[in-house]
């Protein structure tokens, strides 16, 4: 288990590296909430704890991108471009979902 003075995103990439598929639903969770305050945010913090799991370096490689281009595009503050976002998720195993939002479905 976790060390209690562990900080927090070493415990959440420690445990995307244990177990990929928490990674995946964790990244799917976040992705549903990317719109709501903080959640563009935590969707990037998210991703950029995978792509750490699974190596940075190997991410890079695959993605062509520099490991710096990568820090900075999946920071909190970052602002990747679909170009970007879509090679990640393709170098971590993932792809792009959409779902009808609540508010979509309620008018229908």
């Amino acid at each position: 288990m976790s060390r209690p003075d562990r900080p927090h995103d070493e415990t959440l990439i420690a445990l995307m590296r244990d177990d990929p598929a928490f990674a995946a639903e964790l990244l799917s969770a976040a992705l549903a909430e990317a719109q709501q305050p903080g959640g563009r945010e935590a969707l990037l913090t998210t991703l950029r704890c995978y792509a750490e799991a699974k190596g940075m370096s190997a991410i890079a490689q695959e993605t062509g991108l520099s490991r710096e281009s990568l820090y900075r595009a999946l920071s909190a503050r970052g602002n990747p471009t679909l170009k970007t976002l879509l090679a990640v998720l393709k170098a971590l195993g993932l792809r792009l979902g959409v779902d009808r939002s609540e508010k979509s479905t309620a008018a229908a």
